[in-house]
């Protein structure tokens, strides 16, 4: 038998098969646990097979707690993330679920002299520019540099290479 699923990846799985059943959001659970109590942002993740099937999430708490924010983002991660259709009930049984709290992000003064300071494997970043926003989690398959997440923040933001921008970093607590 498997390893126990950790309380915080549980409650996204119950979420999204609320969900996907019944079309109901779910109540976060009577007894919360100490972490479920917290405010922090939240980001949900679902892959199928390894590969990525729905990502979202928010790097403010949006909700009075944790568990309210996992549950919004579990469900808004299988079924609004743009870059996919809805995950289906016959996927989720394959699907594999994490959650990320955030810590709060910090500003990085200056980017020229502080990425170096930063560490893709540990730091995710913010880029923010003319009221555009871009983040990446830390700890991502195929991004080994600061370079390459800065890039990809930009991108994800539609903010061009040479565009001055803001940066932010943050750490996560991730739960299989």
């Amino acid at each position: 038998m498997g390893q126990p699923v950790h309380p915080l990846v549980q409650l996204a799985r119950e979420a999204i098969k609320g969900y996907l059943e019944k079309k109901e959001i779910i109540e976060p659970p009577e007894e919360l646990t100490p972490e479920m109590r917290e405010r922090h942002g939240v980001f949900v993740s679902l892959k199928i097979k390894g590969r990525l099937r729905g990502c979202i999430g928010t790097f403010e708490p949006a909700t009075s707690t944790v568990a309210e924010e996992i549950i919004l983002n579990a469900i808004s991660a299988a079924t609004r993330d743009p870059r996919f259709m809805p995950l289906t009930l016959s996927e989720f049984k394959e699907t594999d679920v994490s959650v990320d709290v955030l810590t709060t992000p910090e500003s990085v003064i200056s980017p020229v002299l502080s990425e170096a300071a930063l560490d893709p494997k540990r730091y995710g970043i913010i880029v923010k520019s003319n009221g555009r926003c871009g983040l990446l989690l830390p700890d991502l398959e195929g991004v080994d540099t600061v370079e390459q997440q800065v890039g990809i923040a930009r991108a994800k933001a539609g903010i061009g290479e040479n565009e001055p921008v803001e940066l932010f970093s943050f750490e996560i607590r991730r739960y299989r």
